[in-house]
């Protein structure tokens, strides 16, 4: 039996009735993955987009197709669709989303780690010098980004409402036979959540609520990230 120094008998009687728990929440996560990777193939996509993509040794940009986004060797493409409403230079609506940033200050870190096994990029609706101007101010150093401008590509895969409203989606797409399908979207951004809850159809990127679902304070359901933080 594991135990702690100067622990009380009540609290190891609750730790332990919570460690099955976290047991059998650990078993039903293995088998939800597994049926996952067991899903039928998804729809073929309706046509190869052309992304602006940066290119941050030359300082320019380049027309990058979606099937030229799956390295050699590998079959799955995982796509994050940031939130960066497009509009006019200046336009003060055009901000990055503060959730989707530290989201991607995460995982600029592990993308050479990622990128052993499957390919991986981010895509944003705003121009992508401005998305690069961005990255470039989070120190951003190891991620494949693309703008969507001129596509369907947001609006088809579910990251974009009326108005050009953006959201957050991560997307999975395999190449089969030479073709392209979509796998799986974070569709739970389309689920009602319990009072108290954000969607957390992105969670599973996004170590920072790991964290505090373990500290005494838990998360605080109004509280989100900042682009900066001030004292």
């Amino acid at each position: 039996m594991t135990t702690f120094p100067n622990e009380s008998r009540e609290y190891r009687e609750a730790r332990d009735a919570l460690r099955r728990d976290e047991l059998e929440l650990r078993r039903l996560i293995g088998e939800v993955a597994d049926r996952r990777r067991r899903l039928p193939l998804g729809g073929e996509v309706p046509e190869d987009f052309a992304f602006s993509e940066w290119d941050p040794a030359r300082g320019t940009t380049r027309t990058t197709r979606l099937s030229e986004l799956f390295a050699d060797g590998h079959d799955s493409l995982f796509v994050y669709q940031f939130m960066y409403r497009p509009g006019p230079s200046g336009d003060p609506l055009e901000v990055p989303c503060p959730v989707c940033t530290s989201i991607i200050d995460g995982i600029d870190g592990i993308v050479r780690h990622v990128t052993q096994r499957a390919s991986l990029a981010v895509v944003a609706k705003a121009p992508v010098e401005r998305f690069a101007a961005h990255a470039r101010s989070r120190g951003w150093r190891n991620l494949r980004l693309l703008s969507s401008v001129g596509t369907t590509f947001n609006e088809d895969y579910r990251a974009e409402g009326d108005g050009e409203e953006q959201f957050a989606m991560a997307t999975v797409f395999t190449r089969r036979d030479g073709r392209i399908h979509h796998f799986w979207s974070s569709e739970l951004w389309y689920e009602p959540t319990e009072p108290g809850q954000h969607k957390r159809h992105v969670d599973f990127m996004w170590p920072m609520w790991a964290i505090f679902d373990r500290l005494p304070e838990g998360r605080d359901p109004d509280w989100m990230p900042e682009l900066d933080y001030r004292s």
